[in-house]
């Protein structure tokens, strides 16, 4: 009777693990299923955007979208971040993670950002909006803009003299070696 008993809790235990495991391959797969991917970024076009609830959470209470920029060793990018809605905060990013540049208020004594940077690795990077503080949401508009060194000019100048005679002349600005 021993050896009957311990057969059928053998055998309930067995059904129980086979009914356990195909039930477990017939559900579905509620991981995770939206994979972090930044959007795109062009250059220096203006990008209008929200930022909600939905986005990335901080782990400070707030939201951050993320954008994905292609640079260059050389580049210098002033990034332009504006908002109605909210205080924000602007960050360049490299792809370790690490901090690049970041900025909170721009020189205009506002709650827009507008950050500045010069790159010295080429690569991919993050443009990352958040919102200063734990809350802040709404629209915004962000650019990213490619600054280009002014080329070399030559000037001619033409010069009047005090007798009446005119002087042509031509002028290059003064660069430094520095």
């Amino acid at each position: 009777m021993a050896n009957f008993s311990v057969n059928r809790w053998y055998i309930t235990f067995l059904f129980s693990a086979v009914g356990l495991l195909v039930g477990l391959k017939e559900l579905p797969v509620n991981a995770q299923e939206k994979l972090y991917n930044p959007i795109p970024m062009p250059s220096n076009s203006e990008i209008a955007d929200k930022l909600t609830d939905k986005d990335i959470p901080t782990g400070e209470g707030g939201f951050a979208r993320d954008y994905a920029v292609q640079l260059e060793e050389g580049d210098q990018v002033a990034i332009d971040l504006t908002s109605d809605d909210f205080d924000s905060i602007i960050m360049l990013l490299a792809a370790d993670g690490s901090t690049v540049a970041e900025n909170d208020d721009g020189p205009d004594g506002s709650t827009n950002s507008l950050l500045f940077a010069r790159i010295t690795e080429p690569g991919s990077y993050i443009v990352r909006v958040r919102a200063f503080g734990e809350t802040g949401s709404g629209n915004f508009k962000l650019k990213l803009t490619r600054l280009r060194p002014v080329k070399s000019v030559t000037l001619r100048v033409r010069q009047f003299l005090l007798d009446g005679n005119r002087q042509d002349r031509t002028a290059s600005p003064v660069t430094s070696n520095q």
